[in-house]
């Protein structure tokens, strides 16, 4: 049995590189940009009008002038026009290049229009006000957003805005979510009294689509030629195998011996944690898979995740490690959050704690208060709690106050 930390680097150490892929911008929300993004040209690219008003040379406005007859009209889209005459102005909408010669825009609120002349109101106005100057926001060539950036709705009006109809993001892994267990039926029918709804893989293949990953699901019987059968084919076609159930020290528990029997090399059994002490972690190439699949090429290892079954330890397990190696392998940087305790919490086994909490915000800070629930099987208890907090094997009294990781699900 190894502890939290160790496991976690073993992780970390083996994470993949997935290659880069060219997808429309539209459709790259959530995806972990593989390009830096440059500006084509300056932003803006004119200098712009940010209010809708009329524009003037501040100079005759500081001569004592306050009334202005309007030559014409700068719409937003049209070419920039030229003030003829310094002592007249241009009416100008918020958008529009600012016109030749003008300087200055004064909104419509500040200002009287009657009988083709503009009146200014106020006398507190200032050189230049009113307008985004070209290239304020970045010059032509600065780098807009940098590579290994998670593209957000922010990120696609940027790529919008430099025209990149196309951009490179980080190719997802392909994953396989493989449930086992005789107990299990499908969610549409009716459990027998000794059978429960599949709901783990479900659940898995939810955590994934946060990440935006696709994945496929099995349903495997607990009977060792089947399993072994499946499994070699998927230790082949896919980058990444998670398994909830079977790899426990039940009879039925097939899956450590299917792995080794496939060539898996086990890199983990057990960690010192709870819940979720009984995790498999282990990777194996595509040579060592039997020979009818030789033909076929495959450059990355297959990294196998094998979860205990009870739903909260399935869930916190690829909380804990699943998304940590997959934010290595694309190349994105997650810092760690913590909270303040909000409760005394005592716990006598030595291992690491994922405790389940309640999150509130208090004066600036997050307190996360504990949330009892009936173990690791009580997976209910999930839709009452917002996080898990990473209470280390040290000691076994945490005082309210104290500050320790967490990781968010909510």
């Amino acid at each position: 049995m190894i502890s939290v930390q160790e496991a976690k680097n073993i992780v970390l150490n083996s994470t993949q590189d997935f290659g880069v892929e060219e997808i429309p911008f539209i459709k790259s929300v959530g995806r972990i940009l593989k390009e830096a993004i440059v500006a084509d040209r300056d932003f803006p690219p004119f200098n712009r009008v940010s209010m809708d008003g009329i524009a003037i040379d501040f100079q005759s406005f500081k001569n004592g002038q306050r009334s202005f007859k309007i030559e014409g009209i700068q719409a937003a889209g049209s070419e920039q026009i030229t003030l003829q005459n310094s002592e007249n102005c241009i009416e100008v909408m918020t958008g529009a290049v600012l016109p030749n010669n003008a300087n200055t825009v004064i909104r419509y609120e500040d200002v009287e229009i009657k009988n083709g002349f503009a009146k200014i109101i106020p006398e507190g106005i200032c050189d230049a006000q009113n307008i985004h100057n070209k290239g304020k926001d970045g010059k032509k060539g600065d780098v807009l957003i940098e590579e290994n950036a998670l593209i957000s709705a922010a990120e696609i009006g940027v790529l919008a805005t430099v025209g990149k109809s196309l951009v490179k993001v980080a190719k997802q892994p392909k994953v396989m979510i493989v449930s086992t267990g005789d107990e299990l039926v499908g969610v549409d029918e009716i459990p027998l009294d000794h059978q429960i709804r599949r709901s783990n893989v479900f659940t898995l293949v939810s955590l994934l689509e946060r990440l935006h990953i696709p994945s496929e699901t099995d349903h495997i019987t607990d009977d060792k030629p089947i399993l072994k059968s499946k499994i070699e084919t998927y230790l082949q076609e896919y980058d990444v195998l998670l398994f909830s159930g079977a790899v426990s020290k039940g009879k039925y528990d097939f899956l450590p011996e299917v792995f080794d029997e496939l060539g898996v090399e086990k890199l983990f059994h057990t960690v010192a944690q709870r819940p979720g002490k009984p995790f498999f972690y282990g990777r194996v190439a595509s040579l060592n898979v039997t020979e009818q699949f030789v033909n076929q090429t495959k450059k990355n290892e297959t990294i196998v995740f094998g979860f205990p079954g009870n739903p909260i330890s399935t869930f916190v397990n690829c909380l804990a490690y699943f998304y940590p190696w997959y934010y290595k392998s694309v190349g994105l940087e997650v810092d760690e959050e913590t909270a303040i305790l909000g409760e005394d919490v005592f716990f006598k086994p030595n291992l690491e704690y994922f405790l389940q909490v309640k999150l509130e915000s208090k004066f600036g800070h997050l307190v996360a208060f504990p949330v009892s629930g009936n173990g690791s099987g009580d997976l209910a208890s999930l839709v009452k709690t917002d996080a898990f907090i990473q209470l280390p094997n040290d000691k076994t009294e945490f005082k309210k106050g104290e500050v320790f990781p967490i990781i968010k699900y909510r």
